[in-house]
Order: C-alpha cells, then sequence, then structure tokens
C-alpha cells in the first residue's frame, strides 16, 4: 500500500471513530432528557392545576387539600393536573390528618365544574388499611388490596397472589407525618411503593376498562373533615 493510501485509510478510521463517539454521546443526551423528572408542582401556587378554591390552596410550599365544618363537600373532589400522561415513574411526598385521599392517574375528568375525576387511583388514608392500594373510581371499584399482586386478562378474570402482609407494610407508613409515595405505570403494568415498600402489583388487560393514558389529579374525599398535604411531586416519562 502506498502512502496515499494509508493516510486515507487513516483518515477514513479517525472520522469513523469520531462519528461513533457524537452518535454515543447524541444518544445518550437523548435518554437522559427523556429521563429527567419533571415537577408537577412549583411550591408557589396552583398553576397548571384546577380545583375547589375553597378546599385547596397552598401553604408553606405544600399543596393542602382541607375541608372543614365551613367548607363540607357532598361529593369527592379533585385537584387537577392540565396534561396527560402515559408510562412514567411518579414520586411524590404526602401526609394526611383525618379522612381519606389519593393522587388518580391515567383518569379522566367526569365533571369539569365539580371536578370529578374517574380511573386509576393510588389510595392513602389516616386510618391501617388501605394506603397503597389500586382503587379505580367510578370504575370497578378496588383492584388490588395491599400486598396483592393482580392480573386481570381481557375478559377481566382476575389472578391474585400475596406478596406482603398487609399488616407488615403498614408498620413502614407514618401516621400524620411525611410519607414518600411511588406510582410506576408501563404500559399495562402498575406498581405502588409507599416509603421504598412495594404495596400493590397489577396487570391490567381487561377490555374496555384498563386506561393506557390520562391526567393525574389529587383527592380530597367526601366524609368529616379532613387535611392532606402534597410536595415534591416529579414525574419521569417512560
Amino acid at each position: 500500500m502506498n502512502r496515499n493510501s494509508s493516510s486515507k485509510v487513516y483518515f477514513m478510521k479517525i472520522n469513523l471513530f469520531c462519528l461513533a463517539i457524537c452518535l454515543t454521546f447524541c444518544t445518550c443526551s437523548a435518554q437522559t432528557k427523556s429521563s429527567e423528572k419533571i415537577s408537577l408542582f412549583n411550591g408557589k401556587n396552583l398553576d397548571n392545576w384546577r380545583g375547589d378554591p375553597r378546599i385547596w390552596s397552598v401553604e408553606d410550599g405544600c399543596i393542602v387539600g382541607r375541608t372543614t365544618d365551613e367548607n363540607q363537600i357532598e361529593k369527592n373532589t379533585f385537584l387537577i393536573y392540565e396534561n396527560p400522561f402515559s408510562d412514567f415513574e411518579l414520586t411524590f411526598q404526602y401526609k394526611i390528618i383525618g379522612g381519606n385521599s389519593g393522587v388518580q392517574y391515567r383518569s379522566k375528568v367526569m365533571d369539569e365544574d365539580l371536578f370529578i375525576v374517574g380511573g386509576y387511583q393510588a389510595d392513602m388514608e389516616s386510618g391501617i388499611q388501605h394506603s397503597g392500594i389500586l382503587y379505580e373510581e367510578k370504575g370497578r371499584g378496588i383492584l388490588a388490596k395491599r400486598g396483592e399482586a393482580v392480573i386481570l386478562d381481557e375478559k377481566g378474570h382476575k389472578t391474585v397472589d400475596q406478596f406482603a402482609n398487609s399488616e407488615g407494610i403498614q408498620n413502614h407508613i407514618k401516621s400524620e407525618q411525611w410519607n414518600t409515595y411511588r406510582i410506576l405505570a408501563q404500559k399495562d403494568h402498575l406498581q405502588h411503593f409507599i416509603n421504598g415498600h412495594k404495596t400493590i402489583d397489577v396487570v391490567d388487560k381487561e377490555m374496555g376498562k384498563k386506561s393506557a393514558s390520562g391526567i393525574i389529579a389529587l383527592q380530597v374525599h367526601k366524609g368529616p373533615n379532613m387535611e392532606v398535604f402534597y410536595k415534591d411531586i416529579r414525574i419521569m416519562k417512560k
């Protein structure tokens, strides 16, 4: 091989090497960008959220849902985030004093004026039984109790396996203190975690019932006076 041919091969190899580095960098950058966590709450106001202003407010960097003797509700009401999401990992911190609440996901608005929402709900309560379950608001009700791995087939037939004890899960939940909730939704697979402990594991394939995309919303449940606090609400698209 002459010197000119050798030089051409050398520079060709250099160019291919640089191209490989660029492609790797671009791929890593795209993956990093797609896996960034998005904050759904700015800690200051309810921009991008809508709900009953008598019930929802921002206090000390937290979203607060509160019912009182003066502000009662006849139906469950929701604070609704404007944008829909499909596959994601959602994390937030919550503290609840009295009553029942939950976070809706892949849900839909049933009544715009009354802020009523239906769909999957990651439940939480001040009691000792339901925090962490998967409930379908305005739909099929409880889809998975705590510690259950559930498969719903295309026709709605339900298979249940127990992977954890409900009382054991409750032992890791702090009463009237801050807890960390994580919701993982990937295609038909739904999982909830509280303070790092898995509470439910569901595969929902039921035709005409399952949901692949929808809005996120926070709940205040009708009933006795209650307070629920949310902060650090972040989502990462999958």
